[in-house]
């Protein structure tokens, strides 16, 4: 048996910030571009999330009516399961004069009856990159050396969190700022939102190489 609690080398009383502390260095050495492995990495996913929903269920301290996360097998049953991601192309963005900053960007997509492409929903499942899971899904958004060595696949993270375990071209900087890659970003939370194709905006501009095998016709 394979609790949530030894996933994350935890003790049984660890609180809240004990559980978020494990997880940022478990979720890094379970990824699979940094030595882990997709079954990892789904284990350490779903340990989160069954101690940090264990209150919501009424197994935590204040609560009995849920089951104790000591007692969960995670090695039984589904994994995670898909996560669901709503994007927006960042071309429409520009088109419109809308703000990536703007709280109410995706809502004014919502009412802008934009192309499928341009702003939708897709899942990502566990074994995917972002971007995989959109091309999987038959979405072309750009990319160049799939290595994490441009910003050609870059997107802006609106809600939620992706991770980024082999990035050799994006600063600090432009990670506080919410730029991510998705070409070896996995998504870390339960609902992601992104813009992407903003690899020509003027901060990414000398972080891009030449178009690869995807050319985007109306924006080379």
């Amino acid at each position: 048996m394979v609790s949530p609690f030894d996933v994350l080398n935890l003790d049984e009383d660890a609180d809240d910030a004990d559980v978020e502390r494990a997880y940022r260095e478990r979720v890094k050495e379970a990824h699979p571009d940094t030595g882990g492995s997709v079954e990892e990495f789904q284990l350490v996913r779903r340990a989160y999330r069954e101690l940090s929903e264990r209150d919501l269920n009424g197994s935590g301290p204040n609560g009995a009516d849920g089951p104790d996360p000591a007692d969960i097998d995670l090695t039984e049953g589904e994994g995670t399961g898909s996560i669901r991601v709503e994007f927006l192309d960042y071309e429409a963005v520009a088109d419109r004069g809308w703000d990536l900053a703007d709280a109410d960007l995706f809502a004014k997509a919502a009412d802008a009856d934009l192309a499928p492409a341009d702003h939708g929903r897709l899942l990502v499942e566990p074994d995917e990159s972002l971007l995989e899971a959109a091309e999987n899904r038959g979405f072309s958004w750009p990319f160049s050396c799939r290595g994490g060595a441009c910003a050609n696949c870059a997107v802006y993270l609106v809600e939620g969190e992706l991770s980024q375990p082999a990035n050799h071209i994006l600063s600090e900087e432009h990670a506080e700022r919410g730029f991510r890659l998705s070409c070896n970003g996995y998504p870390l939370s339960d609902e992601l939102k992104v813009v992407f194709n903003v690899k020509h905006l003027p901060e990414l501009d000398e972080l891009r190489l030449p178009p690869g095998p995807f050319r985007r016709a109306t924006s080379e």
